[in-house]
């Protein structure tokens, strides 16, 4: 037998019964993204490797590890983007919209693609919403990036759920001196740290900080410490930060051991955490990398951003109970017609209905059947309330109206008084 065909390991479907949940989501930040100025950008999904390698760092997990890399038939090297920043500085840059100091405030959302060990909330098909900010280098923006996903977690019910996580990771020239202070202290304990740890201490030394190996953790509670090795610029950057967020009234941590698994951060570094997904306690985490856009080519330009992880996200919404009723339901009306030239009426009368009510969700019936087997997918529609249009109803030009989710008789509707009646209905209902 021929063996059947699935999904990749990792890439999982988003079934009709999980998308209103993921448009509700992502419909919610769309909204809240454009209120606050934002546009979007939409970048292709396949890049030349280079791009990664200079971005994103070749000593990285994630360019060592973790791409989908492949050689097309022309010989060159593409990658199927593993995030969105180093994707989104190269389109500004291609088509120079960031030039002449111009500011640029941009979103997007769609799939990235790192070859992990699939888990809860982790997997190699995975879709992200990010936002990218350029030549804006104050810490205003800065606290309107978070002050943003503060706002976001409000509306989705979020906020008790999540912690805010803060470090300041200082320019590269502030950074390099803590590096080296870091590696002379790890290096002298390096018989005691774990494997992994070993490791980084050769190419990429701060992510040992973010190591879950709990005696190698011990031995960094006395490691030296970032702040301590801030240049003043960034001490000053870090501070008006801090003290936005304290005027906005939202709480936060400094995490000393917050670096981000990126090459490209500079200064401010930030996540939101949460308990409540087990391991994959990051739901969105982003900061600021002023160098970037200059190291791939491009004039000097401050830039910050963040991403959220889709599915995560949506997951808290599924474990807390947030989702909206309203979700279940995909129908609030269901028309049944019996007989060809009912279902004549029934077209022409739910088309003159939806020019009048253009949100209401109202399905009809297709396939005819018997008055049973109609009502029947009228109630596995979901539908609150069913029409019914037979011979007797045409004769007449009413519509049945009955109740399918509480009380209430049935009853005759004239065509010319439905969508009326359907808006007080539905609301109410």
């Amino acid at each position: 037998m021929s063996k059947s065909l699935q999904a990749i390991r990792g890439m999982n479907d988003i079934l009709p019964e999980q998308t209103p949940l993921w448009r509700y989501f992502e419909g919610t930040v769309a909204r809240l993204l454009d209120n606050y100025g934002y546009r979007q950008i939409r970048m292709p999904i396949v890049e030349f490797t280079e791009l990664f390698k200079r971005s994103i760092g070749e000593v990285t997990d994630i360019v060592e590890k973790e791409m989908y890399t492949f050689d097309d038939r022309n010989g060159d090297s593409l990658t199927l983007r593993p995030e969105g920043t180093a994707a989104c500085v190269r389109a500004v840059l291609e088509h120079g919209i960031t030039g002449g100091g111009q500011v640029q405030k941009l979103w997007y959302v769609g799939p990235m693609f790192r070859h992990e060990r699939p888990q809860k909330g982790r997997y190699r098909q995975f879709h992200q919403i990010g936002l990218e900010v350029f030549n804006l280098e104050g810490p205003d923006i800065d606290a309107e990036l978070i002050v943003m996903t503060w706002r976001l977690w409000g509306e989705l019910g979020l906020r008790d759920a999540v912690k805010l996580e803060l470090n300041s990771l200082g320019t590269s020239e502030s950074r390099g001196r803590y590096r080296e202070a870091l590696v002379e202290f790890l290096s002298a304990h390096i018989d005691k740290l774990d494997e992994d740890s070993q490791r980084r201490l050769k190419t990429n030394p701060l992510r040992v900080l973010d190591t879950k190996n709990a005696e190698t953790q011990a031995i960094l509670v006395d490691a030296p410490k970032m702040a301590d090795y801030l240049d003043d610029e960034s001490r000053a950057h870090f501070e008006g930060l801090k003290a936005r967020l304290d005027a906005v009234g939202i709480p936060y941590v400094i995490n000393p051991k917050l670096v981000r698994g990126l090459d490209y951060y500079s200064k401010t570094v930030f996540e939101w955490v949460t308990d409540k997904l087990g391991a994959q306690g990051t739901v969105c985490a982003g900061g600021r990398y002023d160098g970037l856009v200059e190291q791939m080519g491009g004039k000097p330009t401050p830039g910050v951003g963040f991403a959220m992880g889709i599915e995560r996200l949506v997951l808290m919404l599924e474990a807390l109970e947030k989702v909206p009723e309203e979700l279940s339901r995909q129908v609030d009306v269901y028309l049944c017609a019996f007989g060809e030239a009912a279902e004549l009426a029934a077209l022409a009368l739910s088309e003159r209905v939806r020019d009048q009510l253009p949100n209401l969700r109202l399905q009809i019936n297709a396939g005819a059947g018997s008055f049973k087997s109609q009502f029947k997918k009228a109630d596995k529609s979901g539908a609150l309330y069913a029409l019914i249009l037979g011979d007797d109803e045409l004769a007449q030009q009413v519509v049945g109206f009955k109740p399918l989710r509480g009380q209430g008789e049935q009853q005759s509707i004239a065509w010319d008084a439905l969508a009326a009646h359907l808006a007080t209905c539905v609301v109410q209902g």
